[in-house]
């Protein structure tokens, strides 16, 4: 399990390609990878990567097939930055929300409007996921916890202060770039039970 607190922004320096497997090599920041052990989990873009070899400050991740079609992380390239996050430690205070690192789809940044003080991107998403995304909601974007702002049938807008632009990849991300979206867990279980419920009735 993860916060959504992205902890810095790491580089991809290495990329090697199997069939049906990426290897990342990716640089971590600030210590990141002290203690850091095989088959520990590392939020990647807000994707829940394992470890399979650290050496120094680069640590090694396997990128499955499925994985790469669903996120971004197909698009990495060497020199991409990544955002990242260890896994939750028992006893800490979590200061976004849960998240578990299974990503649900991708979004599309329509629209980028900066200011002083705030920026806006508007991101598309399938309307199949919109029931889940809900104003002033949750949201993790590519391993952010974010809240949810104005909503519309084929997508939603973020209002991102300067401090997450400081701390996460998010100041780079252009219109038409791609972001991994996590719906928050609490609310797709309460929406889901509320639509059985309501399909139960009609059916009694």
């Amino acid at each position: 399990m993860f916060t959504g607190i992205v902890q810095g922004t790491a580089t991809v320096t290495q990329i090697h390609e199997q069939k049906g497997l990426r290897t990342l090599a990716v640089s971590l920041p600030n210590g990141l990878a002290e203690d850091l052990e095989l088959g520990a989990s590392v939020a990647n873009n807000g994707v829940c990567l394992t470890v399979t070899s650290v050496e120094n400050d680069t640590v090694f991740f396997d990128v499955m097939e499925e994985t790469l079609r669903l996120t971004n992380l197909a698009d990495l390239q060497v020199g991409s930055l990544v955002n990242v996050e260890r896994s939750l430690t028992f006893g800490k205070e979590i200061g976004g929300h849960l998240v578990s690192g299974h990503v649900h789809t991708s979004a599309m940044i329509a629209e980028r409007e900066e200011t002083e003080t705030n920026c806006r991107l508007r991101l598309k998403v399938d309307s199949q996921w919109m029931k889940y995304i809900l104003h002033k909601g949750f949201v993790a974007v590519d391993g952010c916890s974010l809240t949810v702002g104005e909503v519309f049938d084929d997508g939603f807008n973020l209002h991102l202060i300067p401090e997450t632009l400081q701390l996460t990849t998010l100041s780079e991300r252009q219109v038409g770039d791609r972001l991994n979206i996590e719906i928050d867990s609490q609310t797709q279980t309460i929406v889901d039970t509320v639509e059985r419920v309501l399909a139960a009735r009609e059916q009694g």
